[in-house]
């Protein structure tokens, strides 16, 4: 039973919620290009003044994790960090592709398929796994180069949900008849609420001093196209 704050940077949707008990009471959002760094300490305040809730009403900071971009989880992961450290409270850390998959079950109860949450890398490579309705992987989350043979063994016994940001550049490849695509926005720090719940019932923390993002892949800096 816990007052939580949860932070989500790993892609271009910045999202901040609150969650009491493991249910989302209030949630602050936007989607759009380099919107972290500007607005994720805005939102945090939004939510919290229209709750009027003190940073010490907080029992733990959630933040997810990855797979993502670099510079998004850089961003979320150093914020919640600096919380963690001024107002004494633990860390907790949700991985992104995880609290998707909770979010499209959360929203479709009924589905009795697997789901595959996508996040754009580049080209035709994503950071995916698949889970089934038990937030089980049934495949481990990768960073996967995506063809027309991907996945053929599950689709051919399963249907398949792909969600996410880098759902949509894959759905001309993935043309199985079990491959369905939802464009919904499942990046969203509201379902992150009821894993963040049950991580603080088990007390699942993070070391505050050296956690680090789940990058997934090594940061690579890519030359400058502008003639000098």
């Amino acid at each position: 039973m816990a007052t939580i704050l949860q932070l989500e940077t790993a892609t271009q949707v910045c999202s901040v919620a609150l969650s009491i008990d493991g249910k989302t009471i209030s949630v602050k959002e936007e989607a759009g290009q380099n919107l972290h760094a500007g607005n994720l300490t805005l939102f945090i305040e939004e939510v919290m003044k229209a709750n009027e809730l003190t940073y010490q009403d907080l029992d733990v900071i959630a933040v997810s994790k990855g797979p993502g971009s670099y510079t998004g989880l850089r961003i979320g992961v150093s914020t919640a960090k600096g919380l963690c450290y001024a107002l004494e409270k633990p860390l907790i850390a949700i991985e992104t592709l995880k609290f998707m998959a909770a979010g499209f079950f959360e929203a479709n109860p009924t589905y009795g398929g697997l789901v595959c949450p996508m996040i754009d890398a580049r080209r035709m490579e994503v950071y995916t796994s698949v889970y089934n309705s038990d937030l089980n992987a049934v495949e481990p989350t990768s960073a996967k180069i995506i063809d027309e043979t991907s996945f053929n063994d599950l689709l051919s016994h399963h249907q398949i949900t792909f969600i996410g940001d880098g759902a949509a550049k894959c759905a001309e490849t993935l043309s199985h008849h079990n491959a369905i695509f939802n464009s919904q926005n499942f990046n969203s720090a509201s379902y992150m609420s009821a894993l963040s719940e049950e991580a603080f019932g088990q007390n699942q923390f993070e070391d505050v001093a050296y956690f680090e993002p789940f990058y997934l892949k090594d940061f690579v800096v890519t030359p400058s196209k502008k003639k000098v």
